[in-house]
């Protein structure tokens, strides 16, 4: 069960790491050209922290996942597990976009 957890979790760390660079890059881009003042070596290791604890929370998944496949519940589980990569990644985007709104400037309408 933790190999199929694996098996099934880890590939798709690729899209959920896409999305939070996406909405990363982004504010980035929406922000230049005074964004380029956050590349500073303190700035890019904050940015390493962050997409480090990101990665840490990803790892969340696996404990729900292997509790459930060790229920009674792991046919229906194996079915519906997709769920909880689609509820991660929105709460995560959300998460990630606070953060890009605090770490790079914003424009004004004005």
């Amino acid at each position: 069960m933790v190999t199929d957890a694996i098996r099934y979790w880890e590939p798709r760390r690729l899209i959920y790491n896409a999305a939070l660079a996406l909405i990363v890059i982004g504010y980035f881009l929406a922000g230049l050209p005074e964004s380029r003042s956050t590349f500073t070596l303190d700035g890019v290791l904050i940015l390493f922290l962050l997409a480090v604890l990101a990665n840490a929370c990803y790892c969340g998944a696996y404990i729900a996942d292997i509790f459930a496949q060790f229920s009674g519940f792991r046919t229906l589980w194996l079915r519906w597990r997709g769920w909880l990569l689609v509820l991660g990644i929105a709460f995560a985007s959300v998460i990630t976009r606070f953060f890009a709104l605090g770490f790079f400037p914003v424009h004004s309408a004005n």
